[in-house]
């Protein structure tokens, strides 16, 4: 056998073994992962556990290490606690009461130093219940096509790619469960991890990034928990309108939380709230598979330049003294948490109940002043709301189709 067919035998033989050829599977992963049959994917219900056998069969595919504490799988037990101002507490002893929830972990060993942890919940609410935001009488499934099977194909998506890259660091990928309980996967991740905790650099998390929209807006938070993270965020970045949200901390309400509660550095990416968030409308008919598909590509450019560099400096960034103000009434919206054109956009309405819908606003007003005080931001927008109580009446001014509309409201 010549060298020539020597060297052409090898490479076939090697890229059947490692199974390396790149193929975008994000919408069939959505498409699957919100699909009925899995039944909104509740923690601890049968349809997760199916949700985490098709990933744990996609990480097996791609030749990831099992990193779980029984091969690919974290599970962890818990009692769904009544009273939800006392932390859930995680106890093993397995009962009948307890629920049984799994964390999905695969590991790119690359003999480097450092490990990356790149996370999504795969989590989602079942059947609605205390959770939702759907008031309709009928019992339906909520199927979390964005909230989280799009994280959850973007995860899959990233170790498809990783594993071709020549790289350094060590990469973690982790579905997480518990995520709408409380972000209980990545709690127990953290108290029970299956790598050293002090060589994790930093985190990267996806949460409901299936909704870029025309305008490109993209949301990364935590961009101050390391140094590096706004001029490499920035840099790599020609195709987003990006939006620096919760401003550069990593406090938030997803999985990237409680890295950065361990002093980890951390990056989450979402593309904004929408009128179909915890309703049983998340389907994955309305997801951009494209748009999911471009955010892969840019978050494999911030890893990639990332991987050369030192292990990470965790920065502590304070959070302001004029954080979200406390209010006791609400108009009963959904804001739009990336607008940032002056005023505060309207999501969605969430409740015939509540003022807005009973003056008649609609999705897509901007509301600009309630009573006295003008709105030029979401926090602006919080502020003024906090300067009401219920049974109060004022003014509510909104822009729409760029007309100017008053309307008496009664809180």
């Amino acid at each position: 056998m010549n060298n020539l067919i020597k060297l052409s035998f090898f490479i076939f033989f090697f890229s059947c073994v490692n199974n390396v050829d790149y193929i975008n599977n994000i919408k069939s992963d959505v498409m699957y992962l919100s699909d009925d049959k899995l039944e909104g994917r509740k923690t601890g219900t049968e349809g997760e556990k199916l949700a985490a056998k098709y990933i744990s069969d996609r990480f097996e595919k791609l030749n990831l290490s099992s990193k779980g504490a029984t091969n690919y799988y974290q599970d962890f037990y818990f009692s769904n606690n009544s009273n939800p101002h006392e932390e859930i507490k995680f106890d093993n002893n397995i009962s009948d009461n307890k629920i049984h929830a799994r964390n999905v972990i695969g590991f790119l060993d690359n003999g480097g130093e450092n490990t990356v942890v790149i996370g999504a919940h795969y989590d989602h609410l079942g059947y609605g219940e205390e959770s939702s935001l759907y008031f309709g009488d009928e019992v339906l499934i909520h199927n979390g096509a964005d909230d989280n099977a799009s994280g959850t194909s973007l995860l899959l998506d990233l170790a498809n790619k990783l594993v071709m890259e020549d790289l350094q660091s060590n990469y973690l990928f982790i579905a997480f469960s518990g995520e709408e309980m409380g972000l209980l996967g990545s709690n127990y991740f953290l108290k029970n991890p299956t790598v050293t905790k002090d060589n994790i650099n930093y985190m990267i998390n996806m949460d409901m990034v299936g909704r870029l929209n025309e305008e490109n807006k993209l949301s990364v938070s935590g961009i101050g928990s390391a140094k590096i993270f706004k001029q490499i965020v920035n840099s790599n970045n020609s195709e987003f309108n990006l939006i620096e949200f919760g401003s550069s901390t990593g406090f938030g309400s997803s999985d990237h939380a409680s890295f950065y509660y361990e002093d980890i550095p951390v990056l989450s990416f979402f593309t904004g709230q929408h009128e179909d968030y915890h309703k049983p409308s998340d389907d994955y008919d309305k997801i951009n598979f494209k748009g999911i598909s471009k955010i892969s590509e840019y978050i494999v450019d911030i890893v990639k330049e990332l991987d050369s560099k030192e292990k990470l400096n965790f920065v502590k960034v304070e959070e302001t003294k004029n954080a979200t103000p406390r209010f006791k009434v609400g108009l009963g919206v959904m804001p739009d948490y990336l607008y940032n054109e002056g005023g505060m956009r309207i999501s969605a309405i969430t409740s015939e109940d509540k003022p807005a819908a009973k003056i008649g606003l609609i999705k897509g007003d901007i509301v600009v002043k309630i009573g006295e005080y003008d709105i030029i931001d979401m926090m602006g927008y919080m502020s003024a709301l906090s300067k009401f109580n219920n049974g109060d009446q004022t003014t509510i001014r909104i822009k729409r189709d760029g007309k100017f509309l008053s309307y008496n409201v009664n809180f």
